[in-house]
């Protein structure tokens, strides 16, 4: 396999995620009158299904694919995640399709986890950190156009062709990773699965102050990107009558808000993680608070209002996420492999249960969100400051 369909392949496995989630966002009106029209507020616990079901799958596909192969990782993963998606397709009921939605992210964990295995499997140093740029890159693409390939795919088959797209899309990725792609990890390197090494690790990475704190502001800024997925479809619906034209401003904001990534690889070696972590989540607060005093002043916001603080939810997830996820992993680098499973795992499935609650929250305004925003923004932010003064107070290493 040659380096650009390498990459190629990986951005698709990556891609799994991305549109899972964004695609599902134009089919929550019609799923919500067909199995759930006497509370269609619950139609966003299918987001945040499959966000709990990719954290809880995130902690085990890394030391399985240790252990039994990356192939053979990502083709039961993808075999599950084709499962569930027929499952959720044959669905009569909201809440089988929510445990469809969590079967789907379990398998989902698989192709997504282990491809970052797999390139480290096969490069090294600046090379692999070049190829991971690269996937990303077009990884950030996909939220601009899954939500109109969703559309596109409802107004001719309905909502469940959604889940008939997921099917192609990953019987498709598994036959190209299985005919193309041969297993990076010899059999001779393999771990044997050691529950006991998980729950150690987790012991420690939990007793550093440091690795703690970063957990948990990734946990807060997490849920707030997952609490403005799970709301963004009613707002844009009941609030600004933009449901036929939802899928182009969120595509289109989440493409100006890919740019995240490219600032914060300009200005972290100038700035520090903590500093530009702390920075962003400040940033996030005046803004939250500057849309919740206008609309508490002239009523609901202008839409334009919105969609700048929108886009700014989306740019703020950018420069924090990646930053806290690395000054968690700094300390723990003899067990990196098992410690990024940890942190992603624990960080994913905390802010789906954070998030979830408050989608439930919608009243037929923005107050809601934005207020958790704001109010999660700011305990992210009370966190970073005081973990500045627990780093002044850890021995120089």
């Amino acid at each position: 396999m040659g380096r650009v369909e390498f990459i190629a392949l990986m951005a698709m496995m990556f891609a799994t995620i991305a549109f899972s989630i964004d695609a599902m966002l134009p089919a929550l009106p019609e799923i919500a009158d067909e199995l759930t029209p006497q509370d269609p507020t619950r139609a966003p616990l299918i987001m945040t299904a499959f966000v709990l079901g990719m954290g809880i799958g995130t902690f085990f596909t890394g030391p399985l694919s240790d252990a039994f192969g990356r192939k053979r990782v990502m083709v039961c993963g993808a075999a599950l995640y084709i499962t569930a998606s027929a499952i959720a397709w044959a669905s009569s009921t909201f809440e089988i399709v929510l445990a469809a939605r969590i079967l789907q992210g379990l398998g989902a964990a698989g192709p997504r986890v282990v491809s970052i295995a797999v390139i480290r499997d096969l490069f090294s140093g600046r090379e692999m950190a070049k190829i991971v740029s690269i996937v990303m890159m077009i990884f950030t693409l996909v939220p601009g156009f899954a939500p109109t390939l969703g559309y596109v795919i409802i107004m001719t088959n309905g909502w469940r062709g959604i889940f008939l797209a997921f099917i192609v899309f990953s019987v498709l990725s598994v036959l190209w990773l299985g005919l193309r792609l041969p297993e990076t990890l010899a059999r001779e390197n393999r771990r044997p699965l050691k529950p006991r090494l998980l729950m150690a690790a987790v012991r420690e990475m939990f007793a550093h102050p440091v690795v703690r704190l970063s957990i948990f502001v990734q946990t807060l800024c997490m849920a707030m990107l997952f609490t403005v997925l799970m709301l963004i479809q009613p707002i844009y619906e009941h609030v600004y009558d933009k449901q036929d034209t939802f899928h182009f401003w969120f595509g289109g904001i989440a493409l100006v808000s890919a740019i995240a990534s490219f600032l914060n690889a300009m200005l972290v070696g100038r700035l520090g993680m903590r500093r530009l972590i702390t920075m962003a989540l400040a940033v996030q607060i005046v803004l939250s608070a500057t849309v919740l005093i206008h609309n508490e002043t002239y009523g609901t916001s202008t839409f334009a209002i919105f969609a700048i603080w929108q886009a700014y939810v989306f740019f703020q997830a950018g420069l924090t996420i990646g930053n806290l996820n690395a000054i968690a992993l700094e300390p723990m680098g003899h067990i990196a492999g098992m410690a990024a499973s940890v942190i992603g795992s624990v960080s994913t499935v905390l802010a789906a249960a954070i998030a979830s609650p408050i989608g439930l929250l919608f009243d037929g305004t923005v107050r809601p969100l934005i207020g958790a925003i704001f109010a999660l923004a700011l305990l992210a932010f009370a966190l970073m400051r005081y973990m500045g003064r627990v780093e002044a107070r850890l021995p120089a290493e």
